[in-house]
């Protein structure tokens, strides 16, 4: 079984962090860093590259060196260079880097005075108050850091995978299930299904001509680590990643039924279940049955017909409203991705984007966009060399120059400005008033307190320029949790100055959240589904952002970079 990008990246991202803690050179830590995040992004599967003898050295961040580095694991599945490192640090260590107080060299000295080798040690020595006694940290630290490492995410948690890391194992799985001549239809259920932002494990449902054969070519299946059971109609199989799949055949006659219940969710089913039974009815997994005759159960539509309501799209089966929804004919027409029209974050060599503006632009262009926002960082964020007002104007006489020279697209003169710490923002309005977008961000100073922090805000949001707020709660799922933020003021004041809030599409934020996504249409504000594309191959993540609009009940209307670039340059008008 090839080795997916995912693991290559984390291989990649491990070694980073262990020569991080061992207080290796920062430009060597991040190569290993910037690598990874080449390799996760990747729209093609690096171990097809290698093994159809493509130059991966040529890609953004890699080079010589590190290409033999992933030739390596492809080709063994691991890398000596982590093995060696990993017998000098504890695995453990490397955990505490997700705590925001905790940096390498602060790791390092903990293991090294107070023995502390994982998250545990490190909550008792805080109770313990010994924390506090090394030079350096202090009381007030101490206690941050027993409040952040409280709130680290369980292990089963961390167990859980990002949809789109479940979509790069389980795409492989599909297709080798499709080459069964036996299987007449397959579809995955569950909360892949659904799209939620973290999967736990895969439902597969099949309709087949013959269930052995077919149940035995899926524990056959090359990726798999460990057979937990078999039968003639459901088998289940756990994959070298840790993912378990289970496999059903399904009579046609049950396959809507099938679908609708291992789709869930448990609370939309519970709901389905007792509308049937108010109608003399029973919904389950085979049909819909009145006292022992089945009258539906063939297609989801028809299930849902039998109960009056209409067809009710796999993402808004939460319990939040769908039921009366689809009752009342009032569902959302969700927004598709043929709905996008541009994008409205990226990034070039300006700042920390990886192609010159040209590249990204053709990039967009070969995606049939109509418009194309380029938002180098501004100066705040000097780790991304960010832009001063000199560079800026600099940048936006070049995007004007291409703008002449590349037809079929329109390149929105734009930025991403930081929200300083008193509300200003990060360059003066002469420059920003040239912009056609600003997307506005907080990359600092996350720790304020709520008040403090919706203040911040609330003030940026009073320049005249402030178009967008971007990933407005700053969250990374599963490693950082969102800024302490009153989104309720947020979007009232978002509301009152026709301020915009983007739902960042890259996999690691999908922020907003759904729900936010349902607060800010039903607040009528619109959301701008943007990528933040360092690279050409992150524009693919669009469908992500799609995926989590869908699951806030986006239609097409509520999404500003849906519309044509007269109607989106009137929608920027402020209040």
């Amino acid at each position: 079984m090839p080795v997916l990008n995912r693991q290559v990246a984390n291989i990649l991202d491990r070694l980073a962090d262990t020569l991080d803690i061992e207080g290796a050179n920062e430009f060597r830590v991040r190569a290993y860093k910037s690598a990874a995040q080449t390799i996760r992004s990747l729209s093609k599967n690096v171990s097809e590259m290698v093994e159809n003898n493509e130059d991966i050295s040529k890609l953004p961040n890699i080079g010589d060196s590190m290409a033999d580095k992933i030739k390596e694991i492809v080709e063994t599945g691991s890398l000596k260079q982590l093995k060696k490192a990993k017998k000098r640090i504890p695995e453990g260590l490397i955990d505490l880097l997700d705590i925001s107080n905790l940096g390498p060299k602060r790791v390092q000295k903990l293991n090294q005075e107070l023995d502390i080798k994982n998250i545990d040690d490190l909550k008792k020595a805080a109770k313990d108050e010994k924390i506090r006694e090394i030079e350096g940290f202090g009381k007030k630290t101490e206690e941050k850091i027993l409040e952040e490492s409280e709130k680290q995410i369980s292990d089963k948690e961390k167990d859980r995978l990002k949809w789109r890391d479940a979509r790069e194992i389980t795409e492989p799985l599909l297709d080798y299930l499709k080459k069964l001549d036996e299987i007449d239809q397959i579809d995955i259920a569950g909360s892949y299904r659904r799209c939620k932002e973290t999967i736990g494990d895969l439902d597969i449902l099949v309709i087949c001509e013959d269930s052995k054969k077919t149940m035995e070519h899926f524990v056959s299946y090359e990726d798999t680590d460990d057979v937990i059971s078999k039968g003639d109609t459901r088998s289940s199989i756990r994959l070298t990643s840790g993912l378990q799949v289970d496999l059903r055949v399904v009579s046609k006659k049950s396959y809507g039924s099938a679908l609708v219940y291992f789709t869930g969710s448990k609370a939309h089913n519970i709901k389905i279940r007792k509308i049937a039974g108010d109608k003399d009815l029973k919904i389950n997994e085979y049909g819909v049955f009145k006292g022992d005759d089945q009258v539906a159960g063939k297609t989801e539509e028809e299930v849902y017909e039998q109960i009056d309501l209409k067809y009710i799209e796999p993402e808004l089966r939460e319990d939040r409203g769908e039921i009366d929804a689809s009752r009342n004919d009032d569902l959302p027409k969700l927004v598709t991705l043929e709905d996008i029209r541009g994008d409205l974050q990226s990034h070039t060599k300006a700042s920390d984007g990886k192609y010159t503006m040209e590249e990204m632009v053709n990039a967009a262009k070969e995606k049939g966009y109509d418009y194309f926002a380029i938002t180098d960082h501004s100066q705040r964020v000097t780790m991304a060399r960010g832009l001063n007002e000199k560079r800026m104007e600099e940048q936006i006489k070049k995007m004007e120059e291409l703008n002449k020279e590349i037809k079929g697209i329109r390149i929105l003169k734009a930025v991403e400005v930081d929200i300083l710490e008193d509300g200003s923002l990060d360059l003066e309005d002469e420059i920003l008033k040239e912009l056609d977008v600003v997307v506005c961000s907080v990359h600092y100073n996350r720790n304020l307190s709520q008040k403090k922090q919706t203040k911040r805000i609330l003030k940026a949001m009073e320049n005249p320029y402030f178009n967008i707020l971007g990933h407005p709660t700053g969250r990374i799922i599963q490693k950082r949790d969102p800024i302490e933020v009153n989104m309720e003021e947020i979007f009232k004041t978002a509301k009152d100055y026709n301020i915009h809030m983007e739902l960042n599409a890259s996999p690691e934020r999908l922020d907003l959240s759904d729900f936010y996504c349902k607060t800010a249409r039903e607040t009528g504000i619109k959301i701008a589904i943007s990528t933040d594309a360092h690279m050409k191959s992150h524009l693919d993540n669009m469908i992500y952002g799609v995926n989590q609009a869908r699951r806030g009940w986006l239609e097409k209307e509520d999404v500003l970079n849906t519309h044509k670039w007269s109607n989106l340059k009137k929608m920027l008008k402020r209040n």
